[in-house]
């Protein structure tokens, strides 16, 4: 019995550690949140930083997003062109191309894209200034870390990351539209009639909600982890690959919960 309890508690105590910081961290990203939407009434004043963040996000994302649409769209033309054309008429492979883009693929995709290519850089770039004192620096300048720093990203996150969803509907749509009418012996007309019968208004706008959650999810938990980077190099890695891995599985989740309450 001796023997016993002093095991249960070397399993148990890591496992209260563990609850403790996700707690700690939840409370962390909303306190960070609200901070960031405070700063916004200095907007003016950061005016460079934003301009500068959205750059970064939005015109320096678009090869790559231009890329993961096209094949998108060409792989979900493949797909749909294999599993219905047996069996529903040729025009439906146009109808399941645009929602499943319009709905799931092109916001779901375009940001884990970015949770890789922005969200880690974000972490990284912040964590390097936090572990090499710079954020102290801004402060020791009477700048804030929140304002300099998340503000802009997080305005970048909601603005860019939807402008870069309709950007990645649109070349996915395309693409599926070449592979569909060079592929299957389907007409453009067949393939607009589908298009038409089954478009939504209500789908676009749950698809452009996703990306505007996404968005300011992927740059804030990017931001809170470079702000909470420690120990040298080692924690900035941590740091990042925290930031990529959290806001996956966080663009899933979203994703349910948004698609579970809208549609």
């Amino acid at each position: 019995m001796n023997k016993i309890i002093p095991q249960f508690f070397t399993m148990v105590v890591p496992l209260g550690e563990s609850g403790l910081r996700f707690f700690e961290q939840i409370f962390g990203v909303t306190s960070l949140f609200f901070q960031a939407l405070y700063e916004l009434r200095k907007i003016w004043f950061y005016r460079r930083q934003v301009v500068e963040q959205c750059y970064s996000v939005g015109v320096g994302s678009i090869g790559l997003i231009l890329v993961v649409s096209a094949f998108t769209g060409m792989v979900t033309a493949v797909q749909a062109a294999y599993q219905m054309e047996p069996y529903y008429p040729k025009y439906t492979v146009g109808a399941l191309i645009l929602q499943s883009v319009v709905l799931e693929l092109g916001p779901v995709l375009t940001a884990l894209v970015l949770a890789g290519r922005v969200g880690a850089g974000t972490a990284a770039e912040i964590g390097t200034m936090k572990v090499s004192e710079q954020v102290d620096a801004l402060e020791s300048l009477a700048l804030n870390p929140v304002g300099y720093l998340a503000m802009p990203r997080l305005i970048a996150g909601f603005v860019m990351i939807p402008a870069l969803t309709i950007i990645s509907d649109t070349v996915a749509v395309i693409a599926g539209y070449t592979v569909a009418i060079n592929t299957i012996d389907m007409t453009a007309l067949e393939f607009v009639k589908g298009m038409r019968m089954y478009f939504h208004l209500h789908d676009v706008i749950v698809g452009m909600m996703k990306a505007f959650c996404f968005g300011g999810m992927i740059t804030l938990i990017g931001t809170y982890m470079g702000l909470t980077a420690k120990n040298g190099a080692k924690g900035v890695g941590t740091a990042t690959t925290l930031s990529v891995v959290t806001s996956a599985v966080l663009i899933l989740i979203l994703d349910y919960v948004v698609a579970q309450v809208f549609l």
